[in-house]
């Protein structure tokens, strides 16, 4: 009986493992990016209720598209470019920063899709 449990239990534990891989990716940005968005997200689209809930999926949308690392990159490119100058072009030249901002972009609009319509 003991060995039928611990064949179980071995058995069991790579999917466990993996569960809670995929839970802490989901769950990867922290609640203040996370309210952050949403009140940028509504002062967009109204303080209403709906709002709420609409912008509230929206980052939980893309939360589960795009790693935060990889949000958090994407906004920085997005904000030097708003900056412009010289030192700036960097920002609107390089390949791995379009790349960034463009992945951005379509997590963006499935989360637009998902919860906006």
């Amino acid at each position: 009986m003991i060995r039928a449990l611990l064949v179980c239990a071995a058995t069991l534990a790579p999917g466990m493992a993996a569960a809670q891989s995929v839970a802490e990716r989901l769950n990867d940005y922290p609640t203040e990016a996370r309210a952050d968005y949403v009140f940028g997200c509504m002062a967009a689209n109204g303080q209403s209720r709906q709002a709420l809930r609409q912008c509230s999926c929206s980052i939980d949308e893309i939360a589960s598209i795009l790693p935060y690392e990889a949000y958090v990159e994407a906004e920085t490119v997005l904000s030097m470019r708003l900056t412009g100058g010289e030192r700036m072009a960097v920002f609107n030249s390089a390949v791995a920063a379009n790349d960034l901002v463009v992945a951005l972009r379509r997590a963006q609009a499935e989360a637009e899709v998902v919860c906006f319509f």
